[in-house]
């Protein structure tokens, strides 16, 4: 006779993303539309592919000759000066979306929602933000909903 009965196994935990993978036509032509916006260092370039650093996180771009796009898939990228994205991202060519978020599409129809990090629940360890050369607080709003989950500065 065989055990039919499995051991239950502990579910693990979601502690954050690693990175976000983007299509697109051309690593020369993302790297300089999203250089035109953001301000980043590369971690790594191969042959079709590069990676954008993030302090602990990064956004590996992957060249495709046939990107697809998707109407609601979408990342969110936390900034520090949201207003200054949206007049980049315009200056850049981007099709800035409607709503009340700031979303827009690079030229191989990737959705991107940009948030201010004063602004979210979203936090970087001080010894990530200091590697980063960043000083960035959080509005007393998202510092209430930090503590309602127990997260305190």
């Amino acid at each position: 006779m065989t055990n039919t009965t499995t051991p239950q196994l502990t579910k693990p935990n979601l502690v954050g993303i690693n990175h976000v993978a983007l299509e697109v036509g051309s690593i020369d032509e993302a790297l300089a539309f999203y250089g035109s916006i953001f301000t980043f260092k590369l971690r790594g370039r191969e042959n079709g592919s590069a990676f954008i650093d993030m302090g602990d996180q990064f956004i590996a771009l992957m060249e495709t000759p046939a990107p697809s796009s998707d109407r609601e898939r979408h990342f969110g990228l936390v900034v520090d000066d949201r207003a200054a994205v949206r007049q980049l991202a315009e200056a850049a060519g981007a099709k800035v979306l409607p709503g009340r978020f700031l979303d827009f599409l690079d030229p191989w129809g990737n959705r991107v929602q940009v948030v201010e990090y004063s602004d979210i629940q979203f936090t970087k360890a001080p010894q990530v933000l200091s590697a980063m050369g960043l000083d960035l607080k959080k509005s007393d709003k998202a510092l209430k909903e930090l503590a309602d989950k127990g997260i305190t500065f």
